[in-house]
């Protein structure tokens, strides 16, 4: 980023360089319009307001955005925050710059029921106007980004809670989009406030190595570059640094230390045509050694944003390993810029390209009329943001891309609604397979169907897209309307068993008449039926009736109330690990590292105490490996079939009414019980909980803090040492 304040004579230079010929008045009126209007406001930094839409013009330069987009950056905020009005806008600049200032204008602050609402429904607004002009995002990208880079004044609490949206939805979209300059930027600054210790670490590792790996870098850069040319390819070698974030998801992921990663080197090869990409990746190979299994072609086989590259990982110079992408210049502009590379709008044209990219979006937003409540909206988002594709072929030859670890019953959604909800088997690659099958790209698909079949409530469980998801919901509220009353009579009652005596007398059917009311069901049974059927947890209706019952509460204070504060007496049953040639001993899983079954584990024989169970990267058994390896034997888990093990999370969360109702429904849907509970309201807006579970395996666990991490107001969550 310049040190400079960005000025309009900047702007216009760089619009310019790429855009010979651009309307400079259309950008200057726009700027001076935005001055007059923003003049005498400031940000929270200082600055005079007008130097925020200066940056975030310059931002969408840096991508080679058209000149529309450029004057509507620069008048985006007008209308949210001073007495502009759209129509003044149509009439000074024309209704293609105020609608795209329109799509990024926040709703007016109504009676929103909850900031979950608000969020859904200002996103939901945005996404529809980004369906109908994509610039729209990536205006609201930039603008982001700049609101990142200059977050450093608002409260610690608001920080990390617009960090978290930043991760969870603009990251994801401008991946989505293919903008890969502005993807990685947003990740790394949403990291830096996340967690900034980690930040912080892997910035000063590598600040500690950049002089060795620059040269190191560029010794290498030039060597391809003088067999690239000797071998008659005219290539252009980039040295290329990997990113904070990504180098911090592969150390939590592969859970291995900074030094463990050995691809922090990589280059990239830009020639002329997908002819010469071969040829290059032919000598690429030929200099050094290929990494078995790591060649991806995206050249072939282009991922959904359109990204198209030759991967490879190669042994390189003095044995170390280097990525190595492969591309041509027409590929790199859309790797760099994505939808940005494609603009088509200056002659009034549609690009068909941009039209597919977005067609994901278009399908959440059909299923508008199918989504009754706001978390359902994000939900279904974040589903399809988050979710890599697999692509299916039907019988006929027709290409179905669906999420990754989608199945029969999403593919026959995809193919039309009537034939999912008639599903009773598939075919792939000829031979029936059950439907908790998950594809594999290639995979050819035929789905059996019978008129008596109908969806099942257990389809949700194995159900990975979006469209099949709510289409399967809709038909439950429809379909099975008495089932759903009574299983979610059933619900309720059952949730009621464990509220105080004074809380079960206040439970009667006007009190059902006005929580549905209030929840916005037409009626009780409405509402008995939306339990019934999954819509909403049981707990939601229990808040409502405590909350009557005494003054309203907030996540810390409604946790204190319905959750186990001390531990239960439902105790984790002892694990038991089997060694070679150690009889006698006993064991005791070891708390700084919390091993479950399903990691792999060795032993430490203590002292008196037996045997320590660790996981086997633990940082503390390697350090006694190291000192007192007789001490050290491999371990195995015995049959845990009948068993649990305690694991504690800590979940830091907006502190809300309504969101410990989404925390307890998703642990619980994962067959999964809370045993011990402490709670305490942090600072501001944050509420944090620690929750002691009963779980499985390792596997559970993950999978419990995945679908945590995904909820909007959850910022973070992290397995940690069980309490003293």
């Amino acid at each position: 980023m310049p040190m400079m304040p960005t000025d309009i004579a900047t702007i216009t230079e760089q619009l310019l360089s790429y855009w010979p010929g651009a309307d400079q008045a259309l950008v200057r009126r726009a700027y001076e319009f935005a001055e007059e209007a923003h003049r005498g406001q400031k940000r929270l930094t200082g600055d005079p307001y007008i130097q925020h839409p200066l940056e975030v013009a310059r931002i969408l330069t840096d991508i080679q955005a058209d000149p529309a987009t450029i004057a509507a950056a620069l008048l985006h905020d007008t209308v949210e925050d001073t007495a502009v009005t759209l129509p003044v806008l149509q009439r000074q600049f024309g209704p293609t710059v105020a609608g795209l200032v329109e799509g990024v204008t926040k709703l007016r602050r109504l009676d929103f029921t909850s900031h979950q609402e608000e969020q859904a429904r200002n996103l939901r607004k945005m996404l529809l106007a980004m369906a109908e002009d994509i610039r729209v995002l990536v205006i609201k990208l930039a603008d982001r980004l700049h609101n990142m880079l200059t977050l450093d004044p608002l409260p610690a609490a608001r920080q990390q809670a617009i960090a978290q949206e930043t991760l969870q939805i603009y990251a994801p979209l401008a991946h989505r989009l293919g903008i890969w300059r502005l993807k990685w930027q947003l990740e790394d600054l949403a990291l830096k406030y996340l967690d900034p210790e980690g930040f912080f670490e892997i910035a000063e590792r590598l600040g500690q190595s950049r002089a060795e790996r620059e040269a190191f870098t560029e010794q290498t850069r030039q060597r391809l570059e003088q067999h690239l040319s000797a071998a008659g390819i005219r290539a252009t070698v980039f040295g290329r640094a990997k990113h904070i974030y990504s180098i911090y998801t592969k150390i939590r992921e592969q859970q291995v230390d900074f030094s463990q990663i050995g691809d922090l080197i990589a280059l990239r090869v830009v020639v002329d045509t997908v002819a010469d990409c071969y040829a290059a990746l032919g000598l690429v190979h030929s200099l050094w050694m290929p990494v078995p299994g790591t060649f991806t072609d995206y050249i072939a086989k282009p991922k959904p944003n359109k990204y198209q590259s030759l991967h490879t990982k190669v042994m390189g110079p003095q044995g170390q390993f280097m990525e190595v992408q492969i591309r041509t210049w027409e590929m790199h502009r859309t790797a760099e810029y994505g939808v940005a590379a494609h603009w088509s709008y200056k002659e009034g044209r549609t690009d068909s390209a941009m039209d597919k990219q977005v067609g994901w979006l278009r399908q959440i937003l059909d299923l508008s009329s199918d989504l009754k409540e706001s978390h359902e909206f994000l939900e279904l988002l974040q589903l399809d943001l988050f979710k890599d594709q697999v692509f299916v072929f039907t019988p006929d030859g027709d290409v179905i891309d669906l999420p990754r670890g989608a199945g029969p019953i999403d593919f026959a959604y995809r193919v039309h609604t009537e034939v999912g909800h008639h599903t009773v088997g598939a075919k792939v690659n000829g031979h029936p397979v059950p439907l908790d099958y998950r594809f594999r790209n290639g995979d050819i698909c035929e789905i059996s169907t019978s008129e008596k079949a109908q969806p099942s409530r257990d389809w949700l469980q194995l159900i990975q897209s979006s469209r099949a998801k709510a289409k399967v919901r809709k038909y439950l509220r429809e379909q099975m309307r008495e089932e759903n009353l009574r299983r979610g009579s059933e619900l309720v009652e059952a949730a009621l068993r464990h509220q105080p005596e004074a809380v079960r007398q206040t439970w009667n059917e006007q009190r059902l008449e006005e929580i549905a009311q209030r929840l916005y069901y037409a009626s009780g049974e409405d509402l008995l039926a939306a339990v019934g059927y999954g819509d909403v947890e049981p707990s939601t209706l229990i808040q409502h009736l405590v909350r009557d019952y005494q003054p309203p509460r907030r996540l810390s204070e409604e946790a204190r109330l319905l959750l186990p504060l001390e531990e239960t007496a439902e105790k984790a049953a002892p694990l038991a690990v089997s060694a070679t040639g150690v009889a006698g001993l006993q064991s005791h899983l070891s708390r700084c590292c919390n091993p479950l079954p399903g990691d792999e584990i060795r032993g430490y024989i203590t002292r008196g105490s037996g045997i320590a169970v660790h996981r086997a990267q633990c940082k503390n058994l390697i350090y006694r490996a190291r000192k007192e390896p007789e001490r050290v034997l491999p371990l195995s888990w015995g049959d845990q079939a009948s068993t649990t093990a305690r694991a504690t999370l800590e979940i830091v969360a907006t502190d809300r009414v309504g969101l410990l109702s989404h925390l307890t429904a998703i642990i619980s849907d994962a067959g999964v019980n809370i045993t011990g509970a402490q709670v305490e309201a942090e600072s501001g807006e944050f509420a944090r909980l620690v929750l002691t579970l009963a779980v499985r395996d390792r596997g559970q666990l993950e999978r419990i803090i995945q679908r945590l991490t995904q909820l909007i107001d959850v910022v973070t969550v992290r397995q940690i040492k069980p309490p003293s």
